[in-house]
Order: structure tokens, then C-alpha cells, then sequence
């Protein structure tokens, strides 16, 4: 492997956990569209030289075409959804205890919403790693008549129309029932994690 692949790989590499944790959501469809363009005019150049080369091909330019074109696939496809999935799962691990403190200090009101742009947004202090993509920001829904709360981390913060993607805590039993039933009807997009914990894909 030549080390301008190596380059590759490890900035594509920071390029997809900046794209999940920290790129802004009205950013990231410039900076994938940026990404695939780069990616697309090295893989076009692979395979000129690759031709060029004819007869005496290299292992070297194979190596190389092969490795541009599956890091095309995997960004282009469905915007970023193969490396998107992978990280979502080891995001979900690494903050899990995090999470769960926040929520800790919600249901005992040490954290509320402190934004005046939307009384639901608490905007939290950063710390690495961010447990709220997208700004860090937790929305929270609290149900007076029943004393139940709804906290949602933002996976994906979406753009324009694009929908948007939560781990989700909720006590409320009718917003579970909610979460059941979208469960039930798009389970490829909606699934329990475990007692209380949801993953759900919302359009607003």
C-alpha cells in the first residue's frame, strides 16, 4: 500500500467520524457532496492509469482503484449510511453511562432547558465525546399531568426535509406506544435499545 492511500484512508476515516459527531447539519450535504466529487475524480484517475498502463499493470494500481472505489461506495452510498451505521453502533457504547447520567439529571431537574431560541433545547457543556451530534443540544418534553419526561439525543440533526434521528429516553407510556407502533410499521429505521431506550428516525 503506497502511502498516499494510507493518507487516504486515515483522512476518509476522520472525515466520516467528523461527519457523525461534529459537522454542523447544514453542513454535511456540502461536505459529502465535496467528498464524492475528490473521490470520484482519484477513481476516475486510477482507472486511466490502469489503462494507460495496459499490459504491464502494477499490483500497486490495483491495490490503489480498489481502495478508492470501495471508500466512493461506501460514502456515496445513501449519504454516508455503511459508515454512518458502524459508528451509530460504537456511539451508542462509548456514551452509553453519559447518557444515562444526563438523563439522571433531567428527571431530577438539575438539567433543564436553558436556550431561549426553543424552551425544549438544554445546550450541554462540551465534552469528548459530544453525546448530542450536531451542537450537543438534548431536547427535552416533559408531560405536566403525568410527571413523565421525553429526552431526546440527536444523532442525525437532518437538512431542509431530510428526517432526523434520535437516541430517545422516555418514561411517558403514550409516547412509548408511539415508538412501539413506528417500530412496528419502519422497524429498518426504529428499534428499542432497551427498557426506556429508543432509536427513532422523526420528520418534524
Amino acid at each position: 500500500m503506497t502511502k498516499k492511500i494510507a493518507v487516504l484512508i486515515i483522512t476518509w476515516f476522520v472525515f466520516a467520524f467528523a461527519d457523525y459527531f461534529y459537522l454542523p447539519y447544514f453542513v454535511q450535504p456540502f461536505s459529502w457532496l465535496l467528498v464524492c466529487i475528490i473521490l470520484l475524480i482519484l477513481t476516475v484517475r486510477q482507472v486511466i492509469k490502469l489503462i494507460k498502463e495496459k499490459k504491464n499493470i502494477k499490483t500497486n494500481r490495483i491495490i490503489n482503484l480498489s481502495v478508492t472505489l470501495s471508500l466512493f461506495v461506501l460514502t456515496f452510498y445513501n449519504f454516508n449510511k455503511i459508515p454512518n451505521s458502524i459508528i451509530e453502533k460504537i456511539d451508542w457504547s462509548i456514551s452509553y453511562n453519559k447518557r444515562n447520567q444526563i438523563v439522571k439529571d433531567v428527571l431530577t431537574e438539575k438539567l433543564k432547558p436553558n436556550t431561549k431560541m426553543n424552551n425544549s433545547i438544554c445546550k450541554l457543556s462540551f465534552d469528548f465525546p459530544i453525546t448530542s451530534n450536531g451542537g450537543n443540544d438534548i431536547w427535552i418534553y416533559q408531560n405536566k399531568t403525568e410527571g413523565t419526561k421525553t429526552i431526546k439525543f440527536w444523532i442525525s440533526r437532518g437538512f431542509f426535509e431530510s428526517p432526523q434521528t434520535y437516541f430517545i429516553f422516555t418514561n411517558d407510556n403514550e409516547t412509548q406506544k408511539q415508538y412501539e407502533e413506528l417500530i412496528k410499521v419502519k422497524p429498518e429505521y426504529n428499534w428499542k435499545l432497551e427498557k426506556n431506550w429508543y432509536r427513532i428516525m422523526e420528520r418534524d
